[in-house]
């Protein structure tokens, strides 16, 4: 049987100019600072972020289906408050991916691979306990990338990482939450466990109430978000 390759792990894709503004808006959005209604010009977003209007657009594009921006004939773009069912929607095909790609890295991680998910939860202790959390969220996606790599299935990484991507600004915002972070990384702790022990069924088990807890969590914030005197 031919060994597997041992080389070193591939970072996760790096965003595109799109991506990055895109990722920007979200985070201005969840955290209340663009409400509802809010108009995003073209214009005025190229200017602010120092680029051309093309990966404004693209940014708006990708923001759309999030149910983060509406666009609507002949008003262009606006802040909107998330769709829950399309929100649900993605979460559950979200934890739905990644329960097979902790399943699959519980059988298949190559031995360096579990030395490095081991290491990156244990960086992402003292990010944790210094209430840190703009490194918890780049190190968050690390993370599941490397859970994905352990896969060994190319096909798997790729959907599972566009998925992600679509719902990353909720991912992100819910750490935000009181004792998210904590939370957050115990529930790791669980699903890493699970995996050096070559539990397929409990490393699955685990990630679904992972991705579960971060819905339930970004649901209580959306909530929060809709009331008229939220600021």
């Amino acid at each position: 049987m031919p060994r597997r390759s041992t080389t070193a792990v591939p970072p996760p894709p790096r965003p595109t100019r799109g991506e990055a503004i895109a990722a920007s808006l979200a985070e201005e959005i969840v955290a209340g600072r663009l409400k509802p209604g809010t108009p995003l010009d073209e214009l005025g977003l190229a200017k602010a972020f120092g680029s051309s209007r093309t990966p404004v657009r693209e940014a708006l594009r990708q923001l759309a289906p999030t149910g983060l921006v509406q666009v609507a004939p002949r008003r262009g773009a606006v802040v909107a408050i998330p769709d829950a069912t399309q929100l649900k929607d993605m979460f559950l095909v979200m934890a739905e991916l990644e329960a097979m790609a902790a399943a699959l890295s519980a059988l298949s991680m190559l031995p360096e691979q579990r030395r490095g998910l081991e290491r990156q939860h244990a960086a992402m202790a003292a990010m944790m306990r210094a209430g840190d959390v703009a490194a918890y969220r780049a190190a968050n996606v690390t993370f599941h990338h490397l859970l994905y790599l352990g896969t060994h299935n190319g096909y798997l990484t790729e959907i599972a990482t566009a998925t992600r991507r679509r719902l990353a600004p909720f991912r992100a915002a819910q750490l935000e939450a009181p004792d998210r972070l904590r939370r957050s990384h115990e529930e790791h702790g669980e699903i890493v466990t699970a995996i050096q022990r070559g539990d397929a069924a409990g490393a699955a088990a685990r990630i679904r109430t992972h991705i579960g807890l971060t819905e339930q969590t970004w649901s209580v914030m959306a909530v929060a978000l809709r009331r008229p005197d939220a600021a």
